[in-house]
């Protein structure tokens, strides 16, 4: 019986090794007009049973996008009909996305640069190697080990003591590849630009970057599932991984999070459960005269202020929405992206546990914003590669405007 049984866990392991693929999936965009809908669709979410909420449930007249399944489509239309919600197909052939996202012919297949998605492995030597290409300005750190022992890396940009830092944590998300990829090139600007605006702010700030920082699962959306959002934690026999942005010691499970294994919310057994998380607020905490985070995410093009609890806003809320209305404008100029800019529970939904949160309230760094990039949904989460640059060039412009105007309150 021990001898069947493994045989059939290591049978169960190969499956499950093998590549997912998205062939006729579709994104279905719901809109709830009644607090009835919205509540039915947070049960769904809450218990998906195939389904993949790719944004939120915010509430009534906010629109959701949700993943279904080919063998899910009948069932899913059915409810939709018994809810009376309106529905709209979005995306026809989630697979086809997902080829498309990444140039075919000649793309590097190793090296670095922002025409292309790379793995971990590109990353992470393009970031030791900024070291060696900038001697005195650049220093690689590495804050610890991730759950599959993945250094836990990031650089320090510095060309004089005694400036205020500016933190930039991206890739929490592991399925959101614009992330890592807008946040690499903004860090490549401040080291390479000749613009005398963006020199300015490269001199005056202590730059610390985190593009990947979840490794594990970001690896693991190039290597077997693409839509994978969590870390890769054991969390019980059949699922894995932890949501790091409901995981920091924020007012931890206190909304927008879940306590099931299973979901793509689940906030762990605990905060700060999970290495990536802990490690680098540890680090977070040393870094002196940290006056700015930003958290960089895909997609919804919003900024969002702090916090992600009902009923709760930091001490200089005003100040925030001040300064981010003025990133976003300033961001809009170059291709006409508009972001919307507000306090995540009046914009988004409830979400406790999120990184921008605990630098606010727990770290008590003054300046702290949530970035959603590109796009409105169109591509979701699979923003073809064609977008890295335009992505980087304008969130780069609206970083400027924003460390700029955050030092007048400083």
């Amino acid at each position: 019986m021990l001898l069947k049984t493994a045989a059939a866990l290591c049978l169960l392991a190969g499956v499950l090794a093998e590549k997912a693929r998205y062939d006729n999936y579709r994104v279905f965009r719901l809109t709830p007009a009644t607090q009835s809908q919205v509540e039915a669709l947070r049960a769904l979410e809450e218990n998906p049973d195939g389904l993949m909420f790719w944004t939120d449930v915010r509430g009534s007249n906010f629109s959701v996008d949700v993943m279904v399944p080919p063998h899910k489509t009948p069932e899913f239309s059915e409810l939709m009909d018994e809810l009376r919600m309106d529905s709209s197909l979005f995306i026809a052939d989630v697979q086809k996305l997902i080829d498309a996202e990444k140039p075919q012919a000649g793309a590097r297949a190793t090296g670095f640069g922002w025409d292309n998605y790379y793995r971990l492995d590109n990353i992470q030597a393009w970031l030791r190697s900024l070291a060696a290409a900038h001697p005195g300005q650049v220093t690689v750190l590495s804050v610890g080990k991730s759950t599959e022992g993945r250094d836990l890396l990031g650089v320090k940009v510095s060309y004089k003591a005694g400036n205020p830092a500016v933190i930039v944590e991206a890739g929490i998300h592991a399925r959101e590849w614009i992330s890592p990829a807008t946040v690499t090139y903004i860090l490549n600007q401040l080291l390479t630009s000749t613009n005398t605006t963006v020199r300015s702010v490269a001199q005056n700030y202590d730059w610390y970057f985190f593009p990947t920082t979840n490794p594990d699962g970001y690896e693991y959306t190039h290597t077997t599932n693409r839509m994978w959002r969590k870390t890769r934690s054991r969390s019980n026999l059949l699922c894995y991984g932890v949501d790091p942005n409901r995981n920091w010691g924020f007012h931890w499970m206190e909304g927008g999070a879940s306590s099931s294994p299973c979901s793509d919310t689940y906030a762990g057994p605990s905060a700060f459960s999970e290495p990536e998380t802990r490690l680098l607020a540890d680090y977070v905490k040393t870094i002196p005269r940290a006056k700015v985070y930003l958290s960089v995410h895909s997609y919804s093009q919003v900024l969002l202020v702090p916090y992600g609890v009902a009923n709760i806003k930091p001490s200089n809320f005003d100040s925030l929405m001040t300064i981010g209305e003025k990133a976003v404008a300033s961001l809009a100029k170059r291709y006409g992206t508009v972001f919307d800019v507000g306090n995540t529970v009046d914009l988004m939904y409830v979400s406790s546990g999120g990184s921008e949160d605990w630098a606010r309230g727990t770290a008590q760094i003054p300046i702290a914003y949530c970035y959603e990039l590109r796009d409105l949904g169109t591509f979701g989460f699979l923003l073809p590669a064609a977008q890295i640059v335009p992505s980087g060039e304008e969130t780069l412009d609206s970083f400027i405007t924003l460390v700029t105007e955050a030092r007048k309150t400083f």
